[in-house]
């Protein structure tokens, strides 16, 4: 009876414990599939907001991007600094959205805007704000780059270059071919983010940018020339083909401003140089 009652006691201790133990496996499964589930949340998450970290890009700097993931808004502040500024535009433009469809404007525009664009970024620059078919592009703001004067002035020359091999895509499409034209200017101006509640952007104002948004003015006649300002002439070196232009009065300045034309570029008498 003693070894009858013993064996039945010890039965009933084993399968209390693998009751136990079944019972913590499913759990430590649950708790596993739970874990996983997580896992896969947190990275489609992460995935996501890289995601829109990498969209928001496309329209402020990252130091700005990385402030509004940061404290969820963006304080709205400026600093005073040393900028170019370069000013791009479609000579005629107007005929040309009179004479094609919207969807070829579009078309038309689009390639144009990616031309310069990738111009712009290559030679350390950022596209500030598209106006129109015109674009405003800034070097020195917001990271700041003591060669903004000569990486401006390379970058519209290459636009030029860039949109001469656009317009053989352009004829290929039946549209008609663009000219644009370009002025660069350096001087003080205020960059941050500006703006209200409701709606802020980064950006760069000041007397800089309405003299460069006037050089680019002022390019429109033939031979279509990349206009600079005297600040910007004076940082240029050897490389570049510059000669000078009679000055010209421009809106919003009361002495003239001397005019030079760039002509060209030449890589091979870098030497060393920035």
């Amino acid at each position: 009876m003693l070894i009858k009652t013993g064996l039945t006691g010890v039965t009933i201790a084993l399968a209390l414990t693998a009751a136990l133990a079944l019972t913590a496996l499913g759990a430590a499964l649950r708790l596993r599939a739970r874990y996983r589930q997580l896992t896969r949340a947190l990275q489609a998450s992460t995935l996501r907001l890289e995601q829109l970290q990498t969209a928001f890009e496309r329209f402020a700097p990252e130091d700005i991007v990385e402030e509004v993931i940061r404290r969820g808004a963006v304080r709205r502040h400026a600093t005073r600094r040393e900028v170019t500024v370069l000013f791009v535009d479609i000579i005629g433009f107007t005929g040309l959205s009179e004479e094609l469809a919207p969807e070829r404007i579009v078309e038309l525009l689009n390639g144009y805007f990616r031309v310069v664009s990738q111009v712009v970024t290559a030679h350390r620059g950022r596209v500030a704000k598209f106006i129109g078919d015109g674009v405003m592009a800034t070097f020195g703001a917001p990271e700041p780059n003591p060669w903004q004067a000569l990486d401006a002035t390379r970058a519209a020359l290459a636009i030029k270059r860039g949109l001469h091999e656009y317009n053989a895509q352009l004829a290929a499409l039946a549209l008609p071919p663009i000219e644009v034209g370009v002025g660069v200017h350096k001087g003080p101006a205020v960059a941050g983010v500006i703006g209200s509640d409701e709606l802020a952007e980064y950006t760069v104002i000041g007397d800089t940018v309405n003299t460069a948004a006037r050089l680019e003015g002022l390019s429109h006649d033939p031979p279509f020339p990349v206009l600079i300002s005297e600040a910007v002439q004076r940082e240029l070196d050897e490389r570049f083909a510059v000669r000078s232009l009679p000055a010209a009065t421009v809106k919003g300045r009361t002495a003239p401003v001397e005019l030079y034309a760039v002509d060209g570029y030449d890589e091979s008498r870098a030497h060393g140089l920035p």
